[in-house]
């Protein structure tokens, strides 16, 4: 008995901070719905980390975090699911949809100069990557960075990713007119050959590699899952990649990230900065996707809704459908999906390599 109230004495605020922490975390999951794939183990991970004395941390979790974060694992083998999930064929068929991806990154490189101010570069740089709005490559980046902030960072990426039905309506109503939102866009039906399907994935690996050799691991392992599914020969390995294997991984991210979820690593006034940081970079990469939509506008005949530049971020599919959403709104005729699902996975392969670029400059 004296043991166990001696344990009991060990426990700080910090440690019932954290707990309360990793509860809200559990609760978000299940009560709101917000990422509960990696939010609900990243709760229960962090109480797990916040026991004193507790083996979880010297142990199995350390061990994992070792296994899977410490070398980048687990996001890279995340991003073979991804890569299955992802239909490019919106893309595909109206290729400037790229431009809308690339133009939805400036939040990145716009956090990034805050963030400098107030961090060590690599720290910034890490922070700033939030804005890919991609929980993997913020992840990858941060470690391959050596960032002191991994816990906050991840939390802010994948918190405002679950957010982005309520970050990005306001900003986009705020940057456009209703003229603008009711722009309708006829979408041609136009088939893929299965040729240009495989080749895709390759060449996008060959050429990103070669350009920016420090985005070939994030850039390969996301166009290989593509190329699993795109191949035709390899069905039951692309749904064990989409399902399966993207399912288990996430598991094991949430917990292992818990590592770092430690009072003394997480509770620091910079995390505050962190989390306002990461949202201000989702607010720029939306503003930024929208203003170059509505300048693009200014030389086209044929205009673009430029709320499909919205859908420029990484956050797959749920930028795309909260755009057709607001479409809808505006106009029930106007069906903006296959348009924003192209921007949107445009994102996607525009997110990785600016983590690439940013690993290009500070790795």
């Amino acid at each position: 008995m004296d043991i166990l109230y001696k344990n009991l004495a060990h426990f700080g605020l910090g440690e019932i901070i954290m707990l309360c922490i990793g509860g809200l975390l559990i609760y978000l999951a299940i009560k709101k719905e917000m990422e509960p794939t990696l939010l609900l183990p990243m709760g229960f991970g962090t109480l797990l980390v916040n026991i004193p004395f507790s083996d979880a941390l010297t142990g199995p979790i350390r061990e994992l975090y070792e296994a899977g974060i410490a070398n980048e694992l687990f996001p890279l083998l995340l991003f073979i699911g991804i890569g299955a999930m992802i239909d490019f064929g919106p893309l595909l068929t109206n290729p400037k949809l790229m431009l809308f991806g690339a133009a939805a990154q400036f939040g990145i490189f716009f956090t990034l100069c805050m963030a400098s101010i107030f961090f060590k570069d690599n720290d910034a740089a890490s922070i700033a990557i939030i804005g890919a709005a991609d929980g993997p490559t913020s992840i990858a980046v941060a470690n391959a960075l050596k960032s002191e902030f991994v816990g906050p960072i991840t939390v802010a990426a994948y918190s405002y990713m679950a957010l982005v039905p309520v970050i990005q309506p306001p900003v986009i109503k705020m940057l456009t007119t209703k003229k603008e939102r009711l722009i309708r866009m006829p979408y041609e039906q136009k088939s893929v050959s299965k040729t240009t399907r495989i080749m895709f994935p390759i060449i996008i690996t060959v050429v990103a590699s070669a350009i920016i050799p420090q985005a070939t691991a994030l850039i390969g392992f996301l166009m290989f899952g593509n190329l699993i599914r795109e191949c035709g020969v390899l069905d039951s390995l692309s749904e064990t990649a989409q399902k399966v294997l993207a399912n288990l991984i996430t598991i094991f991210l949430g917990i292992s990230v818990a590592f770092n979820m430690t009072d003394e690593q997480f509770l620091k006034p910079q995390t505050l900065l962190i989390m306002g940081l990461g949202l201000i970079a989702f607010i720029v990469d939306t503003a930024g996707g929208v203003l170059f939509a509505k300048l693009l506008n200014l030389f086209l005949k044929q205009k673009i809704n430029p709320m499909i530049g919205a859908a420029g971020i990484s956050a797959f599919p749920m930028s795309g459908r909260i755009v057709h959403k607001m479409g809808l709104q505006e106009d029930p005729q106007n069906f903006l999906l296959m348009h924003s699902i192209g921007v949107n996975v445009s994102g996607q392969i525009a997110s990785v390599i600016a983590g690439g670029i940013i690993l290009n400059i500070f790795g």
